[in-house]
């Protein structure tokens, strides 16, 4: 007899066995700003001046809110960083903004400079030793119903740590002066893992409100504007860790280095797993039986997935599972959930190996 096991799984995402191309941008996306070149140098020269405030420890504006959420996923240099920054822009004035990246390996603050070194001017800048991101691009905030606009870019770095210091400033319109422009600094401190490292290991956990199967790749050029597109898959992550009961939790990662035999074959069994936190007074399906991670505390066993299975048999003789990684999936009607605060629990096991891997996500499933 089946298991009563969750099964109404998006058809997109059953098929999301696919071969996936590590090929993902090496270095972050620049663009010049539109308009006068002396606006473009003014502009410039004030959203590097922000940044070098706040890495001295300087007061910054913060005129409106930003958030920052970002996954890993393996490059074929370092790793690749794409990012989301939601924007408030309930108080803002213009549709243009422009945005500035610097990251600053190990915390290091500005009297750290090399000697000799000097400040960078302009509107356009290029990675160097001392910033292995320096970017600055503009770009248009379409805010959704909630005043809520969100930009996603990408940049790859190598493994570590590092603090990243984020500049959201108004364009400047030169038919228009105003005195004063509207600007937010964030600063977000980052640990890059080191996907070649060796070992079973998985890219970032990816919540998305959709997934879009492209009919042709996108062009290099445009993937830092694009950086959630992998092979041609376009995904379009969450907006926030939150969902109704009539939506569908959609989750996308990659998985990499698995055990590969000498004749090619590897075999992957995934398995999902729901607990709900203080879920005491909730029923669990019939199912809790079948093996599982242990509960945390505070948290009840919920309900499971039927396993996935990824080897030659189901991918294709032709996959090369040492040169491209495995992409995985699962969409999970959320209607049968009980409003709370969940973890769900993903298992991969490498099945030629008897090691598996463990990752948690977090989310909430509204009344």
């Amino acid at each position: 007899m089946r298991s009563p096991a969750l099964s109404l799984v998006s058809n997109a995402l059953l098929a999301l066995v696919l071969l996936v191309s590590e090929a993902v941008p090496s270095a972050y996306g620049q663009e010049r700003p539109q308009g006068t070149e002396e606006s473009q140098r003014l502009e410039g020269e004030a959203i590097l001046a922000l940044a070098d405030a706040a890495l001295a420890g300087k007061t910054v504006p913060s005129d409106f809110q930003v958030a920052w959420h970002n996954e890993f996923l393996k490059a074929q240099k370092g790793t690749f960083v794409p990012f989301t920054l939601t924007i408030d822009s309930s108080g803002l004035t213009s549709s243009g903004a422009l945005i500035y990246v610097r990251a600053v390996p190990g915390g290091r603050s500005a009297k750290d400079r090399r000697p000799g070194q000097t400040d960078k001017k302009g509107a356009e800048t290029q990675p160097t030793d001392e910033y292995p991101v320096d970017a600055i691009f503009p770009t248009e905030l379409r805010p959704d119903q909630g005043q809520r606009a969100r930009i996603s870019r990408g940049f790859s770095l190598p493994p570590g740590d590092y603090d990243l210091y984020v500049v959201v400033r108004e364009r400047a319109d030169p038919g228009r002066p105003r005195p004063q422009l509207k600007a937010a600094v964030l600063k977000q401190p980052i640990s890059v893992p080191d996907f070649r490292a060796g070992g079973l290991t998985t890219s970032s956990i990816i919540l998305a409100d959709r997934l879009d199967v492209l009919n042709v790749p996108v062009p290099a050029d445009e993937l830092a504007e694009r950086p959630y597109v992998i092979g041609q898959n376009d995904i379009t992550p969450a907006a926030d860790r939150t969902f109704r009961k009539s939506e569908e939790l959609i989750v996308v990662f990659l998985v990499y280095s698995p055990t590969v035999a000498a004749d090619k074959k590897f075999d992957l069994q995934v398995e999902y797993h729901f607990y709900l936190k203080g879920g005491r007074d909730v029923t669990p399906w019939p199912s809790v039986q079948t093996p599982h991670p242990p509960e945390k505390e505070g948290e009840r066993y919920f309900n499971h997935t039927d396993p996935q299975r990824f080897n030659p048999a189901v991918l294709g003789s032709q996959f090369d599972a040492v040169e491209n990684p495995v992409m995985a999936g699962q969409g999970v009607p959320l209607a049968g959930f009980p409003a709370g605060d969940y973890r769900l629990a993903i298992r991969i096991t490498d099945l030629l190996a008897g090691t598996s891997i463990v990752r948690d996500v977090q989310f909430t499933v509204g009344s």
